[in-house]
């Protein structure tokens, strides 16, 4: 009989036969009846924890406990510990585990793990083992108030959106040299991390630090439990949304759903120790290199090939942008971007899976790393999130950068903004949880569709006549959409209609029968459906030609911007898998 046999014949929890060897950090099988095993040891232990009761107590003295917002400093200036990292791990009561399979088959429950700096999110299966010391592991975990920004939690029978930042706060052993000196923590990587409803597929969209949006009012709760609204700021860096002015990372959401129309379910803070206890803990992470790499800032020195990196060297290569690409931020991005797919790819293989010791490395490190909202601030409530967040492959995660330009109001560039109509496009995407690696056969199935209602020859752009009516949308939008027509599409024959008579909830194209095909023709380049074709009579334009009536409703999101969500990413839309291996150049 197996071991696992032989523990339910004589009532025996099989994961109570598993015992930590505290000399090698393996666990070890034990076939008798399990003896009291030694606790595991925590971070900085100075001996053996106390009782289940004692950290009952230390939970309750960290929940009376005012929030600390990330990278707090306690008295001194000295770097304040996360709550609860004081002592050594307490072993559950008995009586607390329930059934639960050996940690040998077990690839369990799934926790999300976050990292700073180049904020690379992991998926980790934790075995039972780590289960041991559930008490120890949500001490660990730092929260604060997501003041109402979010969603309220994340549900099972929807999409899952969820901010992940990466702070350039320097605080840690041995981050003195890295990030702004005296730098209250910007939101210097920023990932929107979306699952689909279905769990097939995910997109991860970076922001640019630099992009210029604007922050909203920002309610935001105090170290000392009292709230303020921090006012919000107008065409300023988003990396602002965090640290500036006391804001926290519920205003980095609000900003967030500001700037994409996406809501957040929750949020993930760590800094630049993350990276380096992350990548030590799993091994080494796997990159490539299409050049030799020797940057001065970053202080990464690496030749032309493969490499495993790990630590300060880990933390070296997501911060180096100056060796690399066009040597700005978005190349920056874009490196991180192929670390966090050999990250993926590296923490779900059986080399990691498959070991206890790393599975309790990670859990550690994860925990320690991560600040979270309070919505999801104990290892259950991770835990859950975890399962559901592990269910879609690698091949089916997709990295994208917003698509922007450089900002055209200054002389020297050093901000960007949005490049639009392609930034619109993506959230839209996004939005409606439609794939971009195009997983989903529905969304194919609704594509053809709509091409089956719009068939029909179309008209040449420059023989389409219309008139623009806003009929709702913001003001200045038939202006917009005149010149987007004329100018990037070849309406030539297009007019501003200015207001109409009354506003509409949905945009129309009216149109006579023999306009058919320039109706077509303009459906197509506007992205409308065919329930916005609207048959009906021509208007005489201004020149006294007969012409179509393009009314711009309520739901019109801009000029270029399709009101029907896009099937295809934009062309220039970097992005890439996590499947997939590639080097930095």
């Amino acid at each position: 009989m197996d071991a696992q046999g032989r523990g339910r014949a004589d009532d025996i929890d099989p994961a109570d036969q598993w015992v930590l060897n505290p000399n090698t950090g393996e666990y070890e099988l034990r076939l008798g009846p399990s003896a009291p095993q030694s606790a595991v040891p925590g971070p900085r232990a100075s001996g053996a924890r106390g009782t289940s009761a004692a950290g009952g107590a230390a939970r309750a003295r960290r929940t009376a406990a005012p929030a600390r917002r990330p990278g707090a400093t306690a008295p001194g200036g000295e770097a304040a510990a996360p709550r609860g990292r004081g002592g050594a791990a307490a072993e559950p009561a008995a009586g607390r585990r329930g059934r639960r399979p050996a940690p040998r088959k077990s690839k369990g429950r799934k926790v999300l793990m976050w990292t700073g700096g180049s904020l690379a999110f992991v998926l980790v299966g934790v075995s039972a083992a780590a289960y041991l010391y559930y008490e120890h592991l949500n001490d660990n975990i730092t929260s604060v108030s997501d003041d109402g920004a979010g969603t309220g939690g994340f549900s099972k029978d929807r999409a899952i959106n969820i901010l992940l930042i990466g702070t350039d706060k320097r605080t840690g052993e041995g981050n003195e040299g890295y990030g702004d000196k005296g730098s209250s923590g910007h939101a210097d990587t920023t990932l929107v991390l979306h699952v689909s409803k279905d769990r097939s597929n995910a997109t991860v969209l970076s922001i640019p630090r630099d992009l210029i949006t604007d922050i909203p009012d920002c309610p935001t709760t105090q170290e000392d439990g009292t709230e303020k609204v921090i006012p919000g700021k107008q065409r300023t860096r988003f990396n602002q949304s965090l640290g500036q002015e006391d804001r926290t990372p519920s205003c980095t959401m609000r900003t967030i759903t500001e700037l994409t129309g996406l809501k957040m379910d929750h949020f993930m803070v760590a800094d630049f120790n993350a990276v380096k206890t992350l990548t030590s803990a799993v091994g080494g992470v796997d990159v490539c290199l299409a050049k030799d790499i020797k940057d001065k800032d970053s202080k990464l020195d690496l030749p032309k090939g493969e490499h495993t990196i790990e630590g300060e060297q880990a933390l070296a290569f997501v911060r180096t942008r100056h060796s690399v690409g066009f040597g700005g931020d978005l190349s920056r991005i874009e490196l991180q971007q192929q670390f966090l797919g050999s990250l993926m790819r590296k923490l779900k293989s059986n080399d990691t899976l498959t070991s206890p010791a790393k599975m309790i490395k990670l859990a550690e490190a994860g925990t320690k790393a991560l600040t979270v909202d309070s919505q999801i601030s104990t290892i259950k409530k991770l835990a859950d999130l975890g399962a559901e967040l592990g269910k879609f492959d690698t091949k089916n995660l997709t990295f994208a950068t917003v698509p922007v330009v450089d900002n055209p109001e200054e002389t020297v560039k050093a901000t960007v903004v949005l490049k639009q109509p392609q930034a619109q496009q993506l959230f839209a995407m996004v939005r409606d949880d439609v794939s971009l690696t195009e997983v989903k056969q529905q969304k194919k199935k609704e594509k053809a569709a709509e091409a089956a209602r719009l068939k029909g020859s179309k008209a040449p752009a420059s023989e389409v006549r219309v008139r623009i009516l806003n009929g709702g949308a913001v003001a200045g939008s038939a202006q917009e959409t005149l010149s987007w027509l004329q100018v990037e599409e070849g309406v030539t024959k297009s007019e501003n209609a200015g207001n109409a008579p009354e506003a509409l909830a949905k945009t129309t194209l009216e149109y006579a029968p023999d306009q058919a095909a320039q109706a077509r023709r303009l459906a197509a380049i506007l992205g409308l459906s065919g329930a916005a074709m609207k048959p009906g009579e021509s208007v005489d334009n201004s020149q006294g030609l007969p012409a179509m009536t393009l009314t711009l409703g309520k739901d019109f999101k801009g000029a270029g911007v399709p009101l029907t969500t896009p099937s295809k990413v934009p062309d220039d839309v970097q992005k890439s898998t996590a499947d997939k291996v590639e080097c930095a150049k």
